[in-house]
């Protein structure tokens, strides 16, 4: 029989003085473990505190917290877990405490690291810096392994600020992802995900496109980029990408819709938003004519973007309406999280380039996606891994619930 040990140190001031007994199963994993232990403790005047079990790579380890009463039955206990350890092949260990040993922790911070691939120097590098602002790791859990690795880290005892900051740095020197967000009641509920368009749900910029057909792609090109670092103002900048489509024939349009490309794993972001209920926004400082058709594609409930002035069958050259900028992107944000009666706090925004600052700032989660390192400076948190469906790990959604939408949708 494994032996009874006591934790160190005694009762805490402020824990409970009744005696517990945690008991620990480690070893291969096999159905019907669970039922044989609590099978076994039946008819024993316990009561159970907590249970904890994971299992990695077919290894289980199973942790049952019991409250012992007025009456001590740890010699009882042990024996009869033992025998059913033996019997399925583990190994079991015992320890005394009082009431659950477990201070009410607050900060509570979710740490999601992700990785591809996920090092151990990386896993060293974030759990030291926690250790270092004396945060504690509550829980550890895996959202996904292929082909992003995310590990998910329950954290208590530290600011977010402080955390967020800190393990930005972390992130930039191990090129690896890093998102710090607030637990409990904030992750959990329904979402609105507002995404930016060209280089975000789509890999390419509609505008370059167009231009590509009118002969001035490069012209354009260079402007586009330099609106994005944030070294140009957005609507002028637009207005002198739009005025090199003067005279393109609208029947291009068609051309290019046909030609856009969806970033990998934007179908499986908003196929798994969709089946969790969440509403779906597209807000883009490209044009309708193309993402209106994207936005019923991917099953947005809102769109808002920049509308082509046409006549005689040919471009003008010119923007129909309001310009929606980066101040316009954040005032979507805002209409519609109103219409959908959320508050910004359960809002999430998806950008890559400076128009999107304001956006990702209005959110109650700014996520840059491959962004301009003036937009990760600046945003939440960042993924710079090609798979646009990553952005679910951030929201605590793992593998699991993403096949398991497939499955739904299918």
């Amino acid at each position: 029989m494994s032996e009874i040990t006591d934790r160190p140190g005694g009762p805490a001031a402020d824990d409970a003085t009744t005696p517990s007994l945690l008991v620990t199963l480690t070893g291969p994993d096999q159905p019907g473990i669970s039922t044989a232990v609590f099978a076994a403790l039946r008819g024993i005047d316990v009561r159970v505190l907590d249970v904890e079990q994971a299992v990695v790579r077919r290894h289980l380890n199973l942790g049952i917290l019991l409250d012992l009463g007025d009456a001590r039955h740890e010699d009882e206990i042990a024996g009869r877990v033992t025998a059913i350890a033996d019997r399925f092949g583990l190994a079991a260990e015992f320890l005394r405490g009082f009431g659950d040993d477990q201070e009410r922790r607050t900060g509570r911070t979710i740490v999601t690291v992700l990785g591809r691939p996920l090092r151990a120097s990386h896993m060293a590098a974030v759990t030291q810096r926690l250790w270092e602002h004396r945060a504690n790791i509550d829980g550890i859990r895996r959202l996904s392994h292929s082909p992003v690795t995310t590990i998910e880290l329950s954290v208590s005892g530290a600011r977010s600020d402080v955390l967020r900051r800190e393990l930005a740095a972390v992130s930039v020197e191990h090129r690896i992802d890093i998102a710090v967000s607030p637990a409990g009641l904030a992750r959990r509920g329904r979402r609105l995900v507002v995404m930016d368009v060209d280089s975000t749900l789509i890999t390419g910029e509609v505008i370059e496109m167009l231009a590509e057909h009118a002969g001035r792609g490069a012209e354009v090109r260079a402007i586009t980029e330099a609106a994005m670092r944030g070294e140009l103002d957005f609507a002028a900048s637009l207005r002198r990408r739009v005025a090199a489509l003067e005279g393109l024939d609208v029947a291009v349009l068609d051309e290019v819709r046909a030609d856009v490309t969806l970033t990998p794993g934007a179908r499986t972001l908003c196929r798994t938003l969709r089946e969790l209920g969440f509403s779906i926004a597209l807000v883009s400082g490209g044009f309708a004519e193309v993402v209106e058709p994207l936005g019923r594609e991917v099953g947005a409930t809102y769109v808002r973007a920049n509308h082509l002035e046409a006549a005689h069958g040919r471009l003008t050259g010119n923007v129909s309406g309001p310009i929606v900028d980066r101040a316009g992107k954040a005032a979507a944000l805002r209409e519609f999280a109103e219409l959908e009666h959320l508050p910004l706090s359960r809002t999430v925004a998806i950008g890559d380039g400076a128009n999107d600052l304001e956006m990702l700032a209005a959110a109650g989660l700014g996520i840059a996606f491959n962004a301009k390192p003036v937009v990760q400076a600046q945003a939440d948190t960042s993924v710079n891994v090609p798979y646009l469906d990553s952005v679910l790990y951030l929201l605590g959604i793992n593998a699991g619930d993403v096949h398991e939408a497939d499955d739904a949708d299918s």
